[in-house]
């Protein structure tokens, strides 16, 4: 459902590139494409220290050792870097495809796209368009203070003392990054850019549970000492030095973020559009074609979700009735069933344990059935996990963190359990085939594993309606060859998705383009849907701090649906649907309007 910070990155910096490359040779005949790629590769990621962490980058390709820093989040480094891909753009449009070989009039064309819509964004001058658009620095989903402590939980590896240094240098950097951050948010708050009154309650519960908690509950804390032990070092010597630099310069970091989010809720209001800001509807329109890779209007995107809600909330009526559930309406059958014990998992540490146990019967069930669906499979793995406690409130419901390139790390796919109430039985394997197999792990990893792409592609684009239209058609696919056969509540649970990410095209647009509610969007997607409604909310909190981001799933799954119908007419009986899903997942993430291209040259071929 969600996408971790790894995935939502862009290409967001080249300031060392961008002096490195002469105008002139970009598009001249010496120009080596695969020189300037692989300058551009390492430039973004000695910007940013995060992500070389994730993937592992070797040191001596980013200009030496990385792990005790972190991205400059000051408004004067990220001027810099919208600048440098303004610049960027301008290079990569004299880049004479015509000189170049197919593969990398692909690789260049990509770049062009990723930058276009970033600079594009960026250039509207609301919130921060680097990573996942949003026009909120501070959020409950946004800000280094929701990310950061799950970041080093999950990727900081500790293998020696080196490592448990840099630890502690990192959490000196975080301090600075919440200054930044809460600095920009100031900027953004004087001009207005206010977000409403309940994002600011949701942010503000979550930075109490950190203030609360203090050293000892967070995972900067707890963290470093389990994985400096299990390095044979000193985890309660590494523990009281985090403490004194937690308590002396994040804690307070901490309450001053908290104060000024108090102090600005009470100029909030309740509106949940970015319509109601100077040149929001512009904001909107940008990130919802960032979004989707598609020049789709917000009427095309919400007469779309209206049109596929009729045709989903048709076939979830006929299952409800098979099952007994005859009377009422859908969203109140739909209730019902959510608290059919039947279905149910107890609300405590039993019952979630029980969820982590039946989702990874569903993950084996899958991978025995996989070679039906592909020629080729992920080395890696994939682990379940519950979403860390003290982002629970803000987190997505369900999301998946990308492998280590060196094998050194599984994927993961995280869900939230902070209720069981909201994870009925019947809701389970859809989730599980979107974010694991054949979803996520299999979109991510295979691209990961790809030799024959360019590092940058395989690794560091992100095309959100590409990557999550996948993970979609991955619940119908599963749909397609059986693994709900006398399942008829788990059919409906995957209905029920269906009907939820097409809900999202309505209240997305209804909310930033045609001046909806919270409220109201919670009421249609309710009515349209019946799902959990503390689910609801949390998930119409996203789309408020993330305009347009919802609307990709939907928008990118009917057109592998489309792509698919396309290459069986053309095909005939030549069609594979193991080459088929291997051709879409050749070539790393890519806008849908590249996608179609490939698909229908490998179609005609």
């Amino acid at each position: 459902m969600g996408i971790n910070f790894s995935r939502r990155e862009t290409l967001v910096g080249a300031t060392a590139l961008i002096a490195s490359v002469n105008f002139q040779n970009a598009f001249a005949d010496s120009f080596d494409f695969a020189a300037f790629l692989e300058k551009l590769t390492y430039s973004r990621l000695k910007n940013s220290p995060e992500q070389c962490t994730s993937l592992n980058i070797d040191p001596n390709k980013v200009g030496g050792p990385y792990s005790s820093k972190l991205t400059d989040k000051s408004a004067k480094a990220i001027a810099l870097r919208i600048k440098s891909q303004e610049k960027l753009l301008a290079i990569l449009k004299n880049i004479d495809a015509s000189k170049l070989s197919p593969n990398d009039a692909m690789t260049l064309n990509i770049l062009k796209s990723s930058t276009q819509y970033s600079v594009d964004i960026a250039n509207v001058g609301i919130g921060d368009s680097m990573g996942q658009a949003s026009p909120y620095v501070i959020s409950q989903l946004t800000g280094s203070y929701q990310s950061f402590p799950d970041f080093m939980d999950g990727q900081h590896k500790i293998k020696n003392k080196e490592d448990a240094d840099a630890w502690l240098l990192r959490l000196n950097a975080f301090a600075n990054q919440m200054q930044d951050d809460l600095l920009r948010a100031k900027s953004d708050f004087q001009n207005g850019i206010i977000p409403p009154s309940y994002i600011l309650d949701t942010t503000i519960k979550q930075l109490n549970v950190v203030i609360d908690g203090g050293a000892k509950n967070s995972p900067l804390v707890s963290s470093l000492i389990k994985k400096a032990n299990d390095a044979k070092l000193d985890g309660n010597s590494y523990g009281q030095e985090a403490t004194k630099i937690f308590e002396a310069k994040i804690l307070p970091q901490y309450i001053a973020t908290r104060d000024a989010i108090k102090e600005i809720r009470k100029s909030a209001k309740s509106i949940a559009g970015v319509g109601q800001f100077k040149n929001g509807d512009k904001f909107y329109e940008k990130a919802l074609a960032r979004a989707t890779t598609t020049n789709m209007t917000p009427k095309e995107v919400h007469e779309l979700g209206k049109k596929i809600l009729e045709q989903t909330n048709a076939q979830m009526d006929e299952l409800l009735k098979q099952i007994g559930y005859k009377d009422g309406t859908l969203a109140a059958r739909m209730e019902k069933l959510y608290s059919d014990p039947n279905y149910s998992y107890p609300n405590n540490d039993e019952g979630k344990a029980k969820v982590l146990a039946d989702i990874n019967v569903m993950v084996d069930g899958m991978n025995a059935r996989l070679g039906e669906l592909f020629e080729t499979l992920p080395k890696a793995k994939v682990e379940v996990k519950a979403v860390p406690k003290y982002i629970e409130a803000g987190a997505p419901n369900g999301y998946y963190q990308r492998p280590a390139i060196d094998g050194s790390r599984p994927g993961f796919y995280f869900i939230n359990l902070r209720d069981t109430k909201g994870w009925p039985k019947w809701s389970l394997p859809t989730l599980t085939y979107h974010e694991a197999s054949p979803g996520h792990h299999n979109q991510i990893a295979l691209a990961q594993e790809n030799t024959s792409l360019p590092f940058i592609r395989a690794n560091m684009m992100g095309f959100t309606a590409y990557s999550e239209g996948w993970a979609l058609y991955a619940e119908q696919i599963a749909d397609e060859i059986g693994m709900y056969e006398n399942n008829p509540a788990g059919r409906l649970g995957f209905l029920q998705s269906t009907a939820f990410r097409a809900s999202r095209l309505v209240v997305d647009t209804g909310m930033h383009a045609f001046g909806w509610s919270k409220q109201q969007a919670i009421d249609y997607m309710y009515q349209t849907t019946g799902k959990f409604i503390p689910q609801i909310e949390s998930e119409i909190e996203r789309y408020i701090v993330w305009p347009g981001q919802a609307c990709s799933y939907m928008i990118g799954r009917q057109k592998i649906v489309e792509l698919r119908e396309y290459a069986k007419a053309k095909m005939g009986s030549k069609f594979d649907i193991r080459k088929f899903h291997n051709i879409i997942l050749s070539q790393g993430a890519v806008p849908l309007d590249i996608l179609e291209k490939i698909v229908k040259d490998w179609a005609s071929a």
